[in-house]
């Protein structure tokens, strides 16, 4: 079978797919016709620090992660149409890739909307229609106006409504999921579009939404606050579903946050880490989770049966009050470096994202950020600027006190990569002040030593007892490949990193040799993060000495509304 034709559906899909369409009176399986579908991923914009370039180049990978909405999206469309899959990020959209489409569907997220717009220009100039959706369409949805048809919110619960309009022959269209789906009924993804070589690891997804409210986060805009979860046979039959491709290692988990619904994950886990037994262990795990993850000990020692070794956790700032105000004050009940120590210790180590530019920040605000980061002994940090993502309460708020930029967007090098775009808003400290901070943070913890010397520290106190993955010959090559390659570059030509990196290597070996794997993943990591720090403080100091000098800034509040 080749990429791009699909199998007779069994009866259980079958099953799946009339149920997303249970709400249309007009379609169904016997009168829908046949439809040539081309599936265009755009490209993310600029370089990110999402997007692991010099990681993905040494492991013999085009980039890190396959596009999860899409193939969910293709599981959607009738089985009697055909579906290409087409990732900007990793190959060519090509002429003929277009000619052959009697419809092109695209959308992505914010830093992917110029690509976006270039592929409906793309598409329209072969006078193929074009389907927009996804999280910034539905956020932005006049931004999209030259798409022919938009459909916003989560698929499951509108595509029924687009594809009865198409089927009637309708030239254009919005439709505008009015409820977020049971997520029972979404279908298995078609992993078998993805051209598996290409990425470091595959997307899955057990739930959506999130129970918190911080004021930045676009999730519970776009996903609720009651998160909704799929059922544990459903969600095994998936990871059947990629694991029959022949995928082998590493899979994410791309949940809004993995716990937030606590009752229906648990099951689900010890689920997971039976078949995982049952199948010779195929996959490990990685996800995303808010720190009250360490306040459960049955939920850690769930995940670490079940071979999850990385999350990565939202903690924003160690400043108290600017959590607070930013309605993030889970985090305010917890001691964050015992938290993160506590994780570590139950063998996953944690990847974290940090945010300057808060309204209610202190001046010491860079200082802090770099001892709790070193305390915590977290190598990898996502260290942004803020950005007001639209229709979140931020961008709300900002918009009501005449602070936001005129169209929501500050215009830069990159778009949206809220590690050098960011502040599209009138920020309460200098901005001047603000830029520096962030560049002082990314400047201490991305120098050489101070990354290693963190790696070291993680590594000795993972418990990776009970991890265990049996990976496929191909992943073995590709590690071995991998592993040499590294050697040659941070072991030998790069004098900047050398002796730390052995000296890493070496200490592993000597007090947790289980946790090497780990060790040379945040050595593979580094050959993106240490280039991209160094471009980034680059940019910072370009932004800089844009900004008016301190004295002539007009003077404004220093506190944050409620605060």
């Amino acid at each position: 079978m080749t990429q791009g034709q699909r199998p007779e559906p069994t009866r259980e899909e079958q099953g799946l797919l009339r149920s997303c369409f249970a709400g249309s009176d007009k379609l169904s399986w016997g009168f829908v016709g046949h439809c040539k579908a081309l599936l265009v991923y755009p490209e993310f914009a600029g370089t990110s620090f999402w997007n692991y370039r010099d990681t993905c180049e040494i492991l013999g990978a085009k980039y890190p992660a396959a596009p999860l909405g899409l193939i969910t999206v293709a599981a959607l469309l009738p089985p009697t149409w055909s579906v290409r899959l087409v990732n900007r990020n990793t190959e060519e959209l090509r002429d003929e890739d277009l000619e052959w489409a009697d419809l092109v569907m695209t959308g992505g997220m914010l830093p992917q909307q110029r690509d976006t717009l270039h592929v409906i220009a793309l598409a329209h100039a072969r006078r193929k229609p074009v389907v927009i959706g996804g999280p910034d369409a539905t956020c932005n949805p006049g931004v999209y106006q030259a798409a022919d048809f938009q459909v916003l919110g989560e698929a499951e619960e509108i595509i029924a409504e687009f594809l009865a309009e198409w089927e009637r022959g309708a030239a254009g269209g919005v439709f505008k999921a009015r409820a977020s789906p049971d997520l029972a009924h979404s279908p298995v993804p078609r992993f078998d579009l993805l051209k598996l070589d290409q990425y470091l690891h595959v997307g899955v997804q057990f739930s959506r939404g999130c129970p918190f409210n911080c004021e930045f986060c676009s999730v519970i805009d776009l996903n609720g606050r009651a998160p909704r979860a799929k059922t544990p046979g459903q969600m095994l039959r998936e990871l059947d579903a990629l694991r029959a491709t022949g995928h082998r290692g590493h899979v994410d988990f791309v949940d809004d946050n993995l716990i937030g619904n606590r009752k229906a994950l648990k099951p689900f886990l010890r689920e997971l880490s039976t078949w995982l037994d049952a199948r010779g262990r195929p996959f490990e795990f990685t996800t995303e989770a808010s720190l009250d993850l360490a306040d459960d000990d049955e939920l850690l020692e769930l995940m670490r049966k079940s071979n999850f070794f990385a999350v990565f956790v939202g903690i924003e700032t160690p400043d108290p009050k600017a959590l607070l105000a930013a309605n993030k004050g889970q985090n305010t009940r917890r001691d964050i470096v015992e938290s993160v120590h506590k994780i570590h210790r139950a063998g996953i180590f944690v990847n974290a994202g940090f945010i300057i530019g808060l309204d209610a920040e202190g001046d010491d605000v860079a200082s802090a950020m770099v001892d709790c980061i070193e305390r915590a002994s977290i190598p990898v940090c996502m260290v942004g600027l803020l950005y007001a993502l639209p229709g979140t309460q931020l961008a709300k708020r900002l918009l009501a006190e005449g602070r936001l930029e005129p169209d929501g967007h500050r215009p830069g090098e990159d778009d949206a990569d809220q590690c050098s775009s960011g502040l599209n808003f009138e920020p309460l400290r200098p901005r001047r002040d603000i830029l520096r901070d962030h560049r002082a943070v990314i400047d201490r913890i991305y120098a050489p030593a101070a990354f290693f010397g963190r790696a070291r520290r993680a590594a000795r106190e993972l418990d990776c007892s009970a991890h265990h993955v049996v990976p496929s010959l191909r992943n073995v090559a590709r590690d071995l490949h991998g592993f040499a390659r590294m050697a040659w570059r941070m072991g030998v030509m790069d004098s900047r990193v050398r002796a730390e990196w052995w000296l890493t290597l070496g200490h592993c070996l000597v007090h947790n040799p289980r946790a090497l794997k780990i060790v040379l993943s945040f050595g593979a990591l580094y050959l993106h993060l240490g280039g991209y720090s160094q471009q980034l403080v680059e940019r910072l100091d370009r932004q800089i000495d844009l900004c008016e000098p301190a004295s002539t800034t007009p003077e404004r509040a220093r506190v944050a509304p409620g605060v």
